[in-house]
């Protein structure tokens, strides 16, 4: 999934991006440390939810303005096939 997209939908959920690369979130006792790995966690969560808009955008129906749609989103997320 496209980095910049990815960590701009963080931020806008409270996590923080520090200047070390990682991940954190506001907690009772400060920021906590998000373990966070390229493929799965938060970008895997954003990939499942792109994947599933491109879904519903391919489904029964099958209007090819929607099925256009779901080829801008793929791109504009970097979701591979």
């Amino acid at each position: 999934m496209n980095e910049q997209r990815l960590t701009e939908f963080g931020e806008q959920a409270g996590c923080k991006v520090m200047d070390d690369g990682e991940w954190y979130i506001p907690s009772a006792t400060g920021l906590e440390k998000v373990v966070y790995t390229s493929g799965v966690g938060l970008e895997k969560f954003a990939e499942l939810i792109v994947r599933e808009c491109m879904e519903l955008n391919s489904g029964e129906m099958g209007f090819p303005a929607w099925q256009d749609l779901a080829r801008i989103y793929r791109e504009h997320f970097g979701i591979e096939e």
